[in-house]
């Protein structure tokens, strides 16, 4: 089994000992993203709906980088730290998603690193066609 890193400047880099996503074969394994603006690595500003969508830009970047698209995303988990943002998340999920949308579960956590109200992780897999050559 060879895995591939897959980094991207257009995200986040690691704030800590793991990968920005790992491809094995087809399959994308996409870190958790918080909202830090990969080009100052601070929170984004602005309330929960910048933040939710921040994430997301993030994650589309490393999706990218790892030759797909968020469309390639299988299964999505979005961590909370007030579950009362879901109807939030929900809408703005919809603004980067089409249907069939990925299976997701939606957890309730106590924190998340750099004091953040959302943490997104994925689980990709891509086409054929977007199988890049390493």
């Amino acid at each position: 089994m060879t895995k591939y890193i897959i980094q991207t400047d257009n995200a986040p880099q690691a704030i800590g000992t793991y990968s920005q996503a790992i491809r094995v074969e087809h399959t994308v394994y996409l870190s958790g993203q918080i909202p830090l603006v990969p080009a100052t690595m601070m929170m984004v500003e602005g309330d929960i709906a910048a933040q939710i969508t921040q994430v997301f830009n993030n994650l589309q970047a490393v999706a990218e980088a790892a030759g797909g698209d968020l469309s390639d995303i299988v299964k999505l988990n979005v961590f909370l730290t007030d579950l009362t943002y879901f109807p939030l998340v929900n809408d703005i999920m919809a603004d980067y998603f089409n249907e069939p949308y990925p299976a997701r579960a939606v957890i309730g956590v106590g924190a998340l690193p750099k004091a953040a109200v959302v943490e997104m992780d994925a689980i990709m897999v891509l086409k054929p066609q977007e199988y890049p050559a390493s």
